[in-house]
Formats: structure tokens, sequence, C-alpha cells
């Protein structure tokens, strides 16, 4: 085979686009603020706006010349020119529009000037709470949420030696245990034409797994882990089996849950 042959995989990019909202009426200047995805977003904020961010993956081959798959740049103007119209026309012609409702017209705008190559648009309205849709999911969305409890656990295997378990787990297996204030991102797929409602989303993680868990002993008082190792991994796991059934009675289907034991230490069930 030829050493000077090139092979381009396929590959996914992912470009965040960050931008505000004005009032209605306001006329954007192209010149007036930089367009450079910065912090500072574009178009910036104007009086009581709203900033929003839309992440755009894409899949496809890098050029063999210049090694791009895709000018960042384009991903920019799909989504400026795109994405932002829509969003701007719903909040300022009917501003109770649900999100969800726009994630698949948000998809085609930013696909259509990506030439088809776009795999996930992800609208995130917060922080903690965004809407996306994906090409391998139509006409599904899929809504994501965090949450947050604190509670404290103690690592130990009764099957192991006590010099085992400390080995193992070091300061995890602490005889008196020790806490943490865990983050869970609960994504659920959605008919973005059905029923649905945020709150009804929220009042299912809440009862069922919130109130089960916040300020809680989780090898004392939750039985879930009376015979099973309160790790991230297993508290993932017996958060997303807790919530699917009761999920699924309120018409969602849980897609997976995410559980952060630390900023620097999460698990996602499944995976």
């Amino acid at each position: 085979m030829p050493l000077n042959v090139y092979h381009s995989p396929m590959l996914s990019l992912t470009r965040t686009v960050r931008f505000c909202i004005g009032q209605p009426g306001e006329t954007v200047e192209e010149s007036a603020s930089p367009r450079r995805n910065t912090f500072a977003a574009w178009p910036s904020m104007r009086g009581l706006g709203r900033y929003y961010e839309i992440d755009v993956q894409c899949a496809g081959a890098a050029d063999p010349t210049t090694g791009y798959f895709r000018n960042i740049r384009e991903i920019d103007e799909a989504v400026r020119h795109g994405a932002v119209p829509l969003i701007r026309s719903a909040i300022h012609e009917n501003p109770t529009t649900e999100p969800w409702s726009l994630a698949a017209p948000l998809f085609e705008a930013v696909n259509t000037r990506l030439d088809g190559s776009v795999q996930r648009v992800m609208w995130r309205l917060t922080p903690f709470y965004s809407v996306s849709m994906e090409a391998d999911s139509m006409p599904q969305c899929v809504i994501r949420q965090q949450f947050e409890f604190a509670a404290s656990h103690r690592l130990d295997c009764e099957t192991l030696s006590p010099e085992e378990n400390r080995r193992i787990f070091g300061k995890c297996n602490n005889e008196a245990g020790h806490g943490h204030n865990y983050r869970v991102e609960v994504a659920v797929a959605i008919d973005p034409m059905a029923p649905f409602s945020l709150p009804m989303l929220e009042g299912v993680v809440n009862r069922t797994l919130i109130e089960r868990f916040d300020h809680k002993n989780l090898n004392v008082d939750c039985v879930e882990f009376a015979d099973l190792n309160p790790s991230v991994e297993n508290i993932a796991r017996v958060s997303h089996d807790l919530l699917k059934p009761d999920l699924a009675d309120s018409g969602l289907t849980l897609r997976y849950v995410t559980v952060w034991e630390t900023e620097k230490t999460s698990c996602t069930y499944p995976g």
C-alpha cells in the first residue's frame, strides 16, 4: 500500500454556539459586537435578554489536505442564520411555546445548511436543562434535566476482609461514613407532539428518587442498598431502575441516568 495514501475515517465534530435574544423589534447590527464564539456570545446581551447555547454535532471525514471535516465558522453561521431566527420568532411572537416543539425545526434548519451532516442539535436553555434532536431517533427528542440530593454512604463489602476493604476503598471505607452532594441528570425521550411538561418530569424524579435518597444514609436508610455497595456506579443503576417504570407510567421513555459523585467523578447508566 503506498505510504502517501491518506485514510480519513468518519469522525464526530461538536461546536457550541452561544447567543442572546433581545427585546422585540431590536435589530442586530452585524458589526456591533464580536462574532467570535466566546463567552461573550453573539448576538450579545442587551437589556434583560435571554442567554442560550446550541451544540451542533456533525459526522463526516476530514479533508486529507486541510485536516478539517468542516470549518467551524460554517457551523456558527448555520446556527445564527437557521436556528437563532426560529428561537427569536417564538420568544417574541408566542412566548409560551414549549422548546421541544422547536426541536425538529431547529434540527432541520441547521442540518439543511450543513449538507445533511448533522447528528444532533442540542439547545441548552439553562446550564442544567436541555432539549435535543438526534438524527437516528427522529421524530423523538430528548429532554435532559438535572437534580441534586445530599446523602452519606460507606463503601464496604461484607464478603471482603477489613484489610481488603481498607485497601480497595481507602478513606471511603471510614466506619463513620462520609457525604456527597450528588448531582443527577435524567434524560427522557418524548414525542414533541405528545402532552408533556417539564414539571411532569420533575415531579416523577422528585417523588421516586430525590425524596427517597435526600439526606439519607444510603447504607442504613435505603433498602435498595441493604445488600448492595452504594458506589456511584450502583447509585446510577439503581436510580435508573427506580425511575424507568414510574416515568413509563407518565408516558416518558427513560434514555439514561447520570450521577455525579463529585465534579470529577460521574457514572452513566446504561452507558
